[in-house]
């Protein structure tokens, strides 16, 4: 047998045998507003906001700007260890 709330179609059948649909949806209701007590849902902060806001601004940045600045980059160590090999 499986254990109850196991979200399986059998549960959903032994449940609506057992329950009327309004007692079956109060009691879904209960076990909701528990959950939200026990676990509150995290409040957004200003910094969350912020950091969900630029963080599409930066990806765009990074994707327009980020292989010219490597390849600058590589170049110039490439440059350097070649100088100091001579």
């Amino acid at each position: 047998m499986q254990p109850a709330g196991d979200g399986h179609p059998a549960e959903s059948v032994r449940r609506r045998d057992l329950l009327s649909a309004n007692a079956d949806a109060a009691v879904m209701a209960a076990f909701r507003n528990l959950g939200d007590v026990l676990l509150p849902q995290k409040e957004r902060t200003v910094e969350d906001l912020v950091k969900e806001i630029l963080r599409p601004m930066l990806k765009d940045w990074l994707d327009a700007n980020l292989p010219t600045i490597v390849e600058d980059l590589v170049r110039a160590e490439i440059e350097r260890v070649a100088r100091r090999q001579r």
